[in-house]
């Protein structure tokens, strides 16, 4: 994956997680691959759970976790399904987990498949988008960035929204 595609499915992470209500402390397309599985982008998204109830934070990981796909789509103008990119697997099985309370495995992919519906919808809007290419054109120009950097990049996109 280039590094351009990384900073889209990243930027779509941190957009979304940050529009959503959680803080991003950090992000890379220069992971540490010596700390966990080799990735080509880290995204660490850090969650108030005394401000979400336990279904709103399940339903709001699902929509992070598939913003990164999302994003890559957009960029590539390519809308695949996000279970059948080899890269993306790790970002599906997360959502999947964060919709575990749906117990029946046809209506929790169903609900998975809307999410990446309706992000596509939002990321497809200039705005949305505008703010992920802000966020991606940083982590290309500098590689890593952290909450106060994502905070100043992001915060004119979320005033307006």
């Amino acid at each position: 994956m280039s590094e351009e595609i990384t900073a889209f499915h990243e930027a779509g992470h941190v957009y979304a997680a940050i529009y959503v209500g959680a803080k991003v402390q950090s992000v890379t397309i220069d992971p540490d691959n010596d700390d966990g599985p080799n990735r080509s982008g880290d995204t660490v998204v850090i969650w108030d759970r005394r401000r979400f109830s336990q279904q709103d934070l399940m339903e709001k990981g699902a929509w992070v976790a598939l913003a990164g796909p999302v994003a890559e789509m957009i960029h590539l103008q390519k809308p695949f399904h996000p279970a059948a990119i080899a890269e993306w697997r790790p970002d599906w099985e997360t959502a999947l987990e964060c919709l575990a309370g749906i117990s029946n495995i046809q209506r929790r992919f169903a609900r998975l498949e809307q999410i990446t519906i309706e992000l596509y919808q939002a990321f497809s809007q200039d705005h949305h988008w505008a703010a992920i290419g802000a966020v991606a054109d940083n982590l290309l120009a500098h590689e890593t960035l952290d909450q106060e950097m994502l905070e100043e990049i992001i915060e004119p996109w979320i005033m307006d929204a």
